[in-house]
């Protein structure tokens, strides 16, 4: 990070520039006389906060309980621009977590900060309980991806833990030589412009995804386009099709590569753990003692959040996931505090939602949320183009996976492969590449691990084998042609000695789009 112009200025790096550097220039005065102007500064801060709280809420003399205690510190920190939220609570300790900082991700270079944030915390729980101690568990200034605060309230029960201690006390006025402070503080401004960052973020590389037909350059097309929007995305897709490849390719294309992407089966969960799974859950907010877990939705602030078979959502499941597209916030099973959240939603799904919606198993208004851009990944059988460079890829990745050096499949083998139908797509290509490279002592397949029995209707009969090789090769001469023309059905027609009427059948028979050989 470089400040070379004032054209770089923001009344956030103001800010931060001006108590850094404020805290820089003290320590050099001692460190007890530095955590005496950090503990005023706050001290000052948290009496004014707590004074606008107790205004609002027309307590103007009794002490803070616990509840409006927490309240205030989520306020506080929430109102500014962060996105703190309770972990748990009893009498003696108040845990809460946060996920983004009202500093933005710039705080990593000034971990100082939190300093204040322990100050503030800690002087308004002194006053209204008469000791504090916190301990910053976790920041995000430290590069921790998160905030975890614990506020102990009982000096024995605290007494073993890392962090500060407060006690009720009225701040001191510091009594230091400001003409020294406000030299050291004029020195260190004019160095903070040319301060660089130590560290870049990594950003998340995006998965390859092989696009030699014309229908996968078509998708990938659109992920190009819609990756950098918000826009909420439907995969559409068979088994194995790649649907969750294609959503990560979508989350490190966009302006979230560096935050989470967090893939989620919704059929694989149980449907009385789904809501508290996703949403979270908090257990016993009635009896004193607060129990929070997070759901997968709070783990994905800020980044990607992947719904694979999102037609398995139950009702309560689908209203909840339609409160958080509409209003950007949730609440937890049995919690009643309102979280913001921000997390894009790309969902998939191997069935037709729109026969789930005729069955009155799935909300029509949240099907239009979620589907404001759908994308269909079409079956690995319909695009032969993308063979050759899949098997190169698989075998690639998985000699490196099992210390191989297979590099190729025999002329025979690749028949096979252009053969087959691939009821299970992608993923049964590289399942049966992989069991066919463990059995290959040189550099090349020659005999291809097909499990026929499980994945296709037995063969009984010349004919329907017949039947099938023909069909096969009708298929892949379409698409080439195709491709070669460009569409023209007219020109293809006539290079295979057919009515324009026969050829459209043809393609009908076999769900090929000339559309997407055209221009």
């Amino acid at each position: 990070m470089t400040y070379n112009s004032l054209s770089d200025l923001s009344p956030i790096i103001f800010l931060q520039t001006f108590i850094i550097e404020l805290m820089h220039a003290s320590e050099q005065l001692g460190e007890e006389q530095c955590r005496q102007l950090i503990d005023n500064i706050a001290a000052t801060a948290g009496c004014f906060f707590e004074e606008v709280y107790r205004s609002a809420s027309g307590n103007e003399n009794d002490a803070l309980d616990i509840e409006s205690y927490i309240e205030l510190i989520l306020g506080l920190k929430n109102n500014i621009g962060g996105n703190f939220s309770l972990s748990s609570s009893d009498q003696s300790c108040i845990s809460v977590c946060n996920s983004r900082c009202p500093f933005g991700e710039k705080v990593v270079n000034f971990p100082e900060l939190c300093g204040m944030t322990s100050s503030v915390f800690g002087g308004i729980a002194a006053r209204n309980f008469g000791y504090a101690k916190v301990e910053i568990a976790k920041s995000i200034a430290n590069r921790d991806g998160c905030c975890e605060v614990y506020i102990h309230l009982n000096a024995e029960s605290g007494k073993d833990r890392p962090g500060i201690e407060y006690h009720h006390a009225e701040p001191q006025q510091n009594e230091q030589n400001f003409a020294i402070l406000q030299s050291q503080i004029e020195q260190r401004m004019l160095q903070i412009w040319r301060k660089q960052s130590s560290q870049q973020v990594q950003k998340n590389t995006a998965p390859v995804i092989i696009s030699n037909s014309p229908a996968m350059q078509k998708v990938l097309h659109a992920i190009e386009v819609i990756a950098p929007t918000s826009a909420t995305i439907l995969i559409q897709g068979k088994t194995g099709v790649g649907k969750e490849l294609v959503a990560r390719a979508i989350h490190a294309m966009s302006t979230r590569h560096n935050k989470a992407f967090i893939p989620i089966n919704c059929g694989a969960i149980a449907e009385s753990l789904l809501e508290s799974t996703l949403f979270g859950h908090e257990k016993g907010a009635f009896t004193g003692a607060v129990d929070v877990h997070k759901g997968y939705f709070e783990r994905a602030e800020g980044g990607t959040l992947f719904l694979d078979e999102v037609d398995s959502l139950s009702p309560g499941a689908q209203t909840r996931l339609l409160r958080v597209i509409q209003e950007g916030e949730l609440e937890r099973v049995g919690g009643k505090q309102a979280i913001q959240v921000d997390v894009r939603i790309i969902s998939a799904t191997n069935v037709e939602l729109s026969e789930k919606i005729a069955q009155k198993l799935f909300r029509n208004d949240l099907y239009y949320r979620i589907n404001v851009v759908k994308l269909e990944i079409p079956p690995l059988a319909t695009r032969p183009e993308d063979f050759p460079a899949l098997v190169s890829h698989i075998l690639q990745k998985m000699s490196r996976k099992h210390n191989k050096k297979v590099k190729s499949v025999s002329r025979e083998v690749m028949r096979q492969i252009y053969a087959y139908q691939w009821p299970g797509n992608v993923r049964e290509l590289e399942n049966t590449l992989e069991r066919s490279l463990l059995f290959t002592l040189g550099e090349e397949i020659t005999d291809l691990q097909l499990d026929v029995s499980a994945t296709t209707p037995e063969i009984t009969d010349w004919k329907q084998s017949k039947a099938q090789a023909i069909a096969n090769v009708e298929r892949n001469f379409l698409q080439t042609a195709l491709q070669q023309y460009q569409g023209d059905i007219k020109a293809i027609a006539g290079s295979m000695e057919l009515s324009t009427r026969a050829i459209y059948n043809k393609l009908k028979k076999y769900n090929i789009h000339p559309d997407d050989y055209r221009g």
